[in-house]
């Protein structure tokens, strides 16, 4: 009998091509995951995931399930596919759930985190997990900004070509920024997010933040439904998938 195990998953992203499978290339999460758990149960699963983050994309709390006949307890798989897997990913948890659980399609929102290294150099630690801004940010401006992103939406103006989707439309339930120590952390959760939207939202409040747009742009841009009055996408590196909601 077919049974449905959930893994929650962490990973530094920094040496893959995202996470989705892709022809010819097996520098993937997903494919590397899915060999470690051929190793165990000796068959082939394909691993349905809650999203499909980018090249350099990292996570904290990526949710992913898969189908198996192996007798093995679902809270046990964790330690199992640990063992198989390289030292940037890890199984947090893993458990048995209802076959008619489906990890992107069951989801009701997803919590992304960004961070920005706000100083005037750059780290060579943090190199592959902040995105490093010289400039000195406005947090009050940004944070004034960030608002307005809040509710319904069309985010066309906040996607990048290569999105095959059917609407632009999404729901975001929280956005904000503050600031910790010396980084900038940018905070936002809503029911699905268009490729790139994210970084192309982060990339247009760090121009907010420099004061080269002012925070109530952000709604003529929203209505433009055009990619170019937005800003650059921020870099992959300074980008976590934080944590998803059922």
């Amino acid at each position: 009998m077919s049974r449905n195990i959930k893994l929650l998953i962490e990973y530094d992203g920094t040496n893959y091509s995202g996470w989705q499978k892709q022809k010819n290339n097996s520098n993937t999460i997903q494919e590397v995951i899915e060999k470690s758990i051929k190793q165990i149960t000796k068959e082939d699963v394909e691993i349905i995931g809650c999203s499909r983050t980018d090249a350099g994309v990292h996570a904290k709390g990526f949710v992913g399930n898969f189908f198996t006949g192996s007798k093995i307890s679902g809270d046990k798989f964790k330690y199992a596919i640990n063992s198989k897997l390289p030292e940037d990913i890890i199984i947090i948890g893993s458990e048995e759930v209802d076959l008619q659980f489906h990890s992107r399609y069951s989801c009701k929102s997803k919590r992304y985190i960004y961070k920005i290294l706000n100083r005037q150099w750059p780290s060579p630690i943090e190199r592959n997990y902040t995105y490093h801004v010289r400039n000195e940010l406005d947090i009050v401006s940004m944070n004034e900004a960030a608002k307005y992103f809040i509710g319904t939406h069309d985010f066309t103006s906040f996607k990048n070509i290569g999105s095959s989707v059917k609407t632009s439309v999404r729901t975001i339930m929280d956005c904000q920024v503050f600031r910790q120590e010396e980084n900038i952390i940018f905070t936002i959760t809503g029911d699905g997010f268009l490729y790139n939207m994210i970084r192309i939202i982060t990339g247009t409040l760090i121009q907010v933040g420099m004061g080269k747009k002012n925070p109530q742009d952000i709604i003529d841009i929203l209505a433009a439904k055009d990619r170019q009055k937005a800003g650059r996408a921020a870099p992959a590196r300074g980008l976590y998938l934080d944590r998803v909601f059922y």
